[in-house]
């Protein structure tokens, strides 16, 4: 389990949100994968935001009583997120997990996204290597 690295538990199958997209693609594109949120990229796909569940639902209640139109995720991404290294050992992650700590974590590399890990990756890798639990397919 100590030997266990955050390259081992990351999803990389997840396409990130690019500037410009609008809000109602990112909303599809979060319910669409079951994740609470995703890294904003630029076009050398560099980590510049990250847009949440909450994010989107605060603009679209705003969006939608003001009748402004489709934001768009640059409006409401959250900027200079929290990135780690594909290096960097599960059990030091799963310890600074924690309330108030983001759910999905950006995985980079020389500043690079090259996937996403999930609080619920952690919580299935470690069910499964410490009991045996069998985890469903988006865990």
């Amino acid at each position: 389990m100590e030997s266990l690295k955050v390259s081992d538990v990351m999803w990389n199958h997840i396409e990130p949100i690019r500037c410009g997209t609008p809000l109602t693609k990112v909303v599809k594109t979060l319910l669409h994968n079951h994740v609470t949120g995703l890294p904003v990229v630029d076009d050398h796909r560099r980590v510049i935001g990250f847009i949440s569940e909450q994010d989107c639902i605060h603009a679209l209640l705003v969006s939608n009583y003001h009748r402004e139109g489709d934001p768009t995720v640059d409006d409401v991404m959250f900027r200079n997120p929290v990135t780690i290294s594909a290096e960097m050992a599960v059990v030091d992650l799963a310890q600074n997990l924690g309330a108030g700590k983001p759910k999905v974590y950006p995985v980079v590399d020389h500043d690079r996204l090259i996937g996403i890990v999930t609080r619920t990756a952690i919580l299935a890798r470690l069910a499964q290597a410490g009991y045996g639990i069998e985890v469903p397919k988006f865990a």
